[in-house]
């Protein structure tokens, strides 16, 4: 069961939550690994077509040959899949938006066949923002995010799911930024009592997902 981190930190929000993902599949007793995309020297879909292609050989595969592409190959094999990403410019990373591209349109048809991916594997997406809910609702980001979910399900066969961790806390010290549209004392309470309910329903939905793989 692999665990793709989108942000570029290793050890932010997003990267919490994804870990706490994975000690869930891990109490339901399957294999995880998480990979973290900005480590990987990769582009997004470059429009070849080669995917595409009758009778090329690439049929479900992107031809592209860089740090992605060896990921690309082991989630061919995945029981399921847990993307992360943190919210920049009301919509996911430009890592997470590549690795989407790569990912899902080699699997994406345009006959009476949906998907040409391998299997049925459930799926979901850890979403975390610095955005109150009711604003992020109300700026379309959520409606934004939706797509992934959609296309994941499409193409992956199985329902996906996604966790949403709002008004998060992005910088250790807000006293060295320029950020005075936040309360830092806000932000630490903020942290002190939601964020531990996100990093549980973050474990409880990585064991959820992994349970459904049917995977050990």
């Amino acid at each position: 069961m692999y665990f793709i981190n989108g942000s570029p930190r290793t050890n932010g929000n997003t990267a919490v939550l994804l870990d706490k993902a994975m000690e869930g599949a891990k109490a339901a007793g399957v294999e995880t690994e998480r990979i973290d995309l900005y480590k990987l020297d990769y582009k997004g879909c470059a429009s070849c077509f080669a995917c595409k292609l009758k009778g090329g050989g690439s049929k479900g595969r992107c031809v592209q040959k860089d740090g992605l592409s060896p990921l690309l190959e082991a989630l061919r094999d995945a029981g399921a899949v847990v993307i992360g990403s943190p919210v920049y410019f009301f919509n996911i990373t430009g890592a997470t938006q590549s690795f989407l591209e790569r990912f899902f349109y080699p699997y994406g048809l345009y006959t009476e066949e949906t998907t040409c991916f391998p299997r049925r594997i459930p799926s979901a997406f850890i979403y975390t923002m610095n955005m109150k809910e009711d604003a992020a609702h109300e700026a379309g980001v959520i409606a934004n995010l939706r797509p992934g979910q959609i296309f994941a399900a499409r193409l992956l066969g199985e329902e996906s799911e996604a966790l949403f961790s709002f008004d998060t806390k992005q910088f250790d010290d807000y006293g060295r930024y320029e950020a005075s549209k936040f309360s830092e004392k806000e932000k630490i309470e903020r942290l002190r009592l939601q964020f531990p309910l996100d990093c549980r329903a973050a474990f409880e939905m990585g064991k959820r997902i992994a349970e459904r793989s049917g995977v050990k």
